[in-house]
């Protein structure tokens, strides 16, 4: 059963028979505010995942984002662009294989921005969910379900750090204003 995450929360990975998680994916829903007669219209919102991996030092190593879709080493893997929001499940994935990110990589943070300069106020539904992947089944981990709407045009969802030999999870879920991954540098860098 999946632990649901409160801002600030930290939550120690492992898998839940003992044992390190070896892949895992997180998965960014989100739904558009339906509008109009009866609430029925609803606009396509783009949004996009996006991951930053930091050394030890607080120093850029890679990102991966709609237009990089892999880490230079492979360990992180981007599902694609949604560009609309549309479905259920999760619309955008990040494939993350652990064993393989680098030593010298202590930190995945994970963004959300809305390419097309939407708010968060136009945003319902966003949640944030990291699984285990490994397995013949997926089994959720952890959630964090986004509730911040608001003027702001990007979040910081959340980070995945090393803890000994494992990862531990921390839910961000602080605003940003930023369409795209570079926009948000600064703002990233006040939860390393």
């Amino acid at each position: 059963m999946a632990v649901s995450l409160a801002k600030g929360q930290k939550l120690s990975l492992s898998k839940s028979g003992g044992g390190e998680l070896t892949r895992v994916f997180a998965g960014l829903g989100w739904d558009a505010v339906a509008k109009g007669l009866f609430r029925k219209k609803a606009v396509d919102i783009d949004l996009d995942a996006s991951v930053l991996l930091f050394d030890g030092r607080g120093k850029l190593v890679d990102e991966v984002w709609f237009n990089q879709l892999r880490s230079k080493d492979g360990s992180v893997v981007h599902s694609g662009d949604n560009l609309t929001g549309e479905g259920d499940g999760d619309d955008e994935v990040v494939h993350i294989d652990l064993p393989a990110v680098p030593a010298a990589v202590q930190t995945l943070v994970f963004t959300v921005s809305s390419f097309t300069g939407q708010t968060f106020s136009q945003v319902q539904n966003a949640v944030c969910r990291l699984v285990d992947a490994a397995g013949p089944q997926e089994v959720e981990l952890a959630r964090y379900e986004l509730s911040e709407a608001g003027p702001h045009t990007a979040l910081v969802m959340a980070k995945l750090t090393r803890e000994g030999s494992g990862w531990a999870m921390t839910a961000i879920g602080a605003p940003a204003q930023g369409r795209h991954i570079r926009d948000l540098r600064d703002a990233v860098a006040a939860h390393l």
